[in-house]
């Protein structure tokens, strides 16, 4: 059945003119071979439109990835100044930024390090000087003193050590790990008791991570009297629990105690030990991982420090 185009029109003697045109319905079907063309073209365009989208935001993601790592290793290699105008004046900003950044880390470590191993030689000599006072009383308050200062010197260049260490990322079983620190704990007449698994090897620097966990395991044990560890694995991450049967800290100052040298006053203070950088220490290297280190009180008595470190 064919289709009718008509036209009607009116002359000036009032009389009508009828058009009447028949077309085919063929004209309205559309051939295979236009529906074939039309496809390829729309494949085309989809398949072109993909590559450009994905070209304009590969840049972008590399950039993630490198500010993502930037936390985890301010020493990592720069990224490739390469690509289009804008991506390449952006990898070399983000670079440069990377190189400053760098420099202040390492120049503040060293000046911190130079300090700490200067300090050393009058310490001595002080100590020579309080052995030869005739007040032994005296002298021995002396040497207390001295015995702090030494030890905060010590904690200086190794709390340094932890911001500024190069130690290579590599696999580790971070169970092995938590095992020798419970096994040393235990030699020394402190229980430990360790609970979970790790599936799969950790990557991570495993002189920091024995000096993260060994902080929180001697805080544990110096408060508490005993440890409890419990590891929890994901596919995401590893979480390291280290739980103790102290006082446990206030919560106003559940974020003070991470401050360099800031110690409590009373069970947590100084006459307890220690020189206030062992959770600050902890906490860097927990974040030089790209994890981090949290707090809280025990419900039941005690302190719980949790370490995340991401896979």
């Amino acid at each position: 059945m064919a289709s009718r185009f008509i036209v009607q029109a009116q002359l000036k003697d009032g009389t009508w003119v009828w058009f009447e045109r028949r077309i085919p319905r063929e004209i309205f079907e559309w051939p295979p071979q236009m529906l074939l063309t039309l496809l390829i073209l729309l494949a085309g365009v989809v398949t072109l439109s993909l590559v450009a989208v994905r070209w304009i935001v590969r840049p972008l993601d590399r950039l993630r990835e490198a500010a993502d790592a930037l936390g985890k290793d301010i020493h990592r290699p720069p990224l490739p100044e390469t690509g289009p105008v804008e991506v390449a004046e952006t990898s070399r900003a983000f670079n440069t930024m990377q190189r400053r950044i760098g420099r202040f880390v390492e120049d503040r470590a060293r000046m911190l390090a130079a300090i700490s191993h200067d300090l050393r030689t009058p310490l001595t000599r002080l100590r020579l000087r309080a052995d030869l006072l005739d007040n032994e009383e005296l002298g021995d308050k002396i040497r207390r003193d001295l015995d702090e200062m030494q030890s905060m010197v010590g904690a200086t260049l190794e709390f340094m050590r932890g911001t500024a260490s190069r130690e290579e990322t590599r696999s580790l079983d971070l169970i092995a790990l938590l095992e020798s620190l419970s096994e040393d704990a235990e030699e020394a007449g402190a229980p430990v008791r360790l609970r979970g698994q790790v599936q799969t090897p950790y990557r991570g620097r495993p002189v920091a991570l024995k000096r993260c966990i060994g902080n929180l395991l001697d805080n544990a044990l110096r408060y508490g009297g005993e440890a409890e560890i419990e590891v929890t694995d994901s596919e995401t991450a590893v979480t390291v629990t280290i739980a103790d049967r102290g006082p446990g800290i206030p919560p106003e100052s559940l974020s003070k105690v991470f401050e360099p040298f800031w110690r409590m006053e009373g069970s947590r203070g100084r006459d307890s030990g220690g020189t206030g950088l062992g959770l600050g220490i902890a906490r860097n290297i927990a974040r030089a991982h790209g994890g981090d280190l949290l707090l809280h009180n025990r419900k039941d008595g005690g302190l719980c420090a949790e370490v995340t470190l991401p896979r």
